[in-house]
């Protein structure tokens, strides 16, 4: 049970933040922040999932034939 709501919430914040995380963190880096290694880590995750949609985007469906 625990795992499926870790699972699911885990889901609904990378899909709602990940576009804020990515443009946002070199903000804040810009802006003064310190290295920070967890926010890197979000990051490069956050961007490697902006980079798995655009693939997916144009990567072509597989479609059996009946």
């Amino acid at each position: 049970m625990a795992m499926k709501d870790l699972y699911g919430s885990g889901i609904l914040f990378f899909y709602f933040l990940k576009w804020p995380i990515t443009a946002g963190v070199p903000l804040l880096y810009w802006q003064g922040l310190n290295n920070n290694w967890f926010l890197n880590v979000l990051w490069l995750i956050c961007l490697a999932l902006i980079i798995k949609d655009i693939i997916a985007l144009f990567k072509p469906k597989n479609e059996t034939p009946e």
